[in-house]
Parts: structure tokens; C-alpha cells; sequence
């Protein structure tokens, strides 16, 4: 873990960002199409854990055993479906500032982040002053590597990070305040507590129009679950993979490019300038890629000790 102290929104900052896995993309990336539903899941899960068909036809709602064969598939520990359009443009991206050092969009931020940005020094004193607390600001935390970060809002010693999210979609208000669902917000406040080893997490909403009535802050304490974060580390792993091919893809062409200034026009076949369909070899390391999740599954069953992430 490396702590960067500086100012999120600041030239460091997003310096700091390019071509690294940030904690509030992952639950987007590990969206995948083409995969399965939650009753689907639910199966896999029960005859992975060791239940018999039978028992998981009743867990997962079914009155006959489930044909799919991404099922099947899933029950074999094989990888499941594929990442979506938003999920393989972010990867290219990562990809392109993973050469370039600096980032693709020069930190473009939306008017929602600017005014989180805002506010959230004012998420910040409400929560200090309601829970008791006091929140140091940190600014980017990142794996040894630099592949995976996450910009802490908050710590709370010893061990409490604190994400600060000013939302204004109603849906995700009435989802948050009426149900208490965190599900928008579990996977990044995982992700932080992976990357820091921190033991908890608080998600802070802050609705400055409710406070008239003393809603303007709700806070949800999120426990470490080190199930929950080993799946969420077996998916950044395999996602960091295709990033990483994307970029190997990018440096081949490349270099062949290179190559082909030493030869005139006319005596280079134009199979030989584009070489083979980068799209192709993409597709088929990633699904080496994938196989190697097996690999760490295969780590814990044997209770070795935890996979570096520099391969």
C-alpha cells in the first residue's frame, strides 16, 4: 500500500489516476453481459457449496433442475460472461495512459463531481461532529504496484476509511434512505478496504436539501468481509489482465509499424502491416486470463499465502 497525500481534483491527483484501476469503477467492470441472474447464481453458488442439486433447486426458487450452459460452466469454475462495451472502453483507456503516463481525458471532471467536491468537506464536518469522529483527509491510496488505487474521503484511526457521495438521482436516494441498500457503493468501499487492509468503512450519503429535517447525512458502517473481497480480488485480477493485454496489443502494432519503415510500399503485403486481428489475439489471451483465476481460487482452497499482484 502507498499513501499519496494530495488533493482530489488537483493535477497530482489525477496524475496519480492515470492508468490505474480506481476503486469507484469496480463494480462497473465487474458487470458483465451474457452472464448469469441472481437465481442462476444463487444455484451455482449452493452446488458449489456443496449442496445437492436438489437443495439448490429449492434455494434458488427452481422446480427443475436449470439447463443453462453458463451454468454449467459456472459450476466448473469456469468463467462466465463477457465484459460490457463501458467495461472494455475504460480498459483501453487505462490501457493508452499505461503508455502515455498522463490521462486520456486530461481529468475531465462532470458537473456531479465537481459538485461532490464541493460538498464534501460539509459531509465531512456533519460527520465528525454526528458520529464523533475525526476524519484525517488523505487524498489517492494505492496498491504497491500501482495498478488498483482508491481516493479515500476519509480516515478514522486506526483502521475506518469513510467514502462521501452527494447523489441527487432520486433512485438512488429512495434506494439508500428507504432500504438502506449500499449495493451502488459496496464494491468501491471493498475495493478500499483490499487495497489499505482497513477493517471497515463508512459510507456517508449527504443530501444537503434534507436537512431541514436532520436527513442530511446517513451513515452505513460496512464490516470487512474477506469472502466478499476475495471474490471482488479474484475479478480487479482478471480485469487488470485485459488491461494488460490491450496494452501488449497496442506496443505489437506498434512496433510493427516500426518495422515496416525499413521496407518500401510497394514490397510489403499489407498482411504483413496489419499482422494478425488484434481484436482476436485480444479475445483469446483473455481467456487465458481468466483461467488464471483458477489459479488463486486453487491458492485458497490450499490456504496458501496471498497471490502478489506483481506478475
Amino acid at each position: 500500500m502507498k499513501i499519496h497525500y494530495c488533493t482530489q481534483g488537483s493535477a497530482e491527483w489525477k496524475a496519480l489516476r492515470a492508468g490505474c484501476i480506481t476503486a469507484s469503477n469496480f463494480r462497473m467492470l465487474r458487470s458483465k453481459v451474457g452472464g448469469l441472474d441472481e437465481r442462476q447464481s444463487q444455484f451455482v453458488k449452493a452446488v458449489r457449496g456443496g449442496a445437492s442439486e436438489v437443495e439448490a433447486m429449492a434455494i434458488a426458487g427452481y422446480k427443475a433442475k436449470p439447463k443453462a450452459e453458463a451454468i454449467e460452466r459456472a459450476i466448473a469454475g469456469l468463467p462466465v460472461g463477457d465484459y460490457s462495451e463501458t467495461a472494455k472502453n475504460y480498459a483501453f483507456r487505462l490501457a493508452i495512459e499505461r503508455i502515455s503516463k498522463t490521462p486520456l481525458d486530461e481529468g475531465f471532471e462532470t458537473w456531479q463531481m465537481e459538485r461532490g467536491h464541493e460538498l464534501e468537506p460539509m459531509a465531512r464536518m456533519e460527520h465528525e461532529q454526528r458520529k464523533g469522529v475525526m476524519v484525517e483527509t488523505i487524498g489517492f491510496i494505492t496498491t504497491d504496484d500501482g495498478k488498483f488505487g482508491c481516493s479515500v474521503d476519509g480516515f478514522i484511526r486506526p483502521s475506518r476509511g469513510a467514502e462521501y457521495k452527494c447523489f441527487i438521482s432520486p433512485e438512488k436516494l429512495r434506494a439508500i434512505y428507504l432500504t438502506g441498500d449500499t449495493s451502488d457503493v459496496i464494491d468501491q468501499c471493498d475495493g478500499g478496504m483490499w487495497i489499505t487492509n482497513w477493517s471497515e468503512w463508512d459510507f456517508a450519503l449527504y443530501c444537503p436539501a434534507l436537512s431541514s429535517i436532520g436527513l442530511d447525512l446517513d451513515v452505513y458502517t460496512i464490516k470487512r468481509d474477506d469472502d466478499r473481497i476475495f471474490e471482488l480480488e479474484k475479478d480487479l485480477v482478471e480485469f487488470e489482465r485485459f488491461v494488460s493485454v490491450y496494452e501488449i496489443a497496442l506496443r505489437a502494432k506498434a512496433e510493427r509499424l516500426a518495422a515496416a519503415q525499413d521496407f518500401e510500399p510497394d514490397d510489403l503485403p499489407p498482411e504483413a502491416l496489419a499482422g494478425p486481428d488484434l481484436f482476436e489475439q485480444v479475445i483469446a489471451t483473455t481467456d487465458q486470463c481468466k483461467a488464471f483465476v483458477g489459479v488463486v481460487e486453487a491458492s485458497r482452497a490450499a490456504k496458501a499465502p496471498a497471490l502478489s499482484l506483481d506478475f
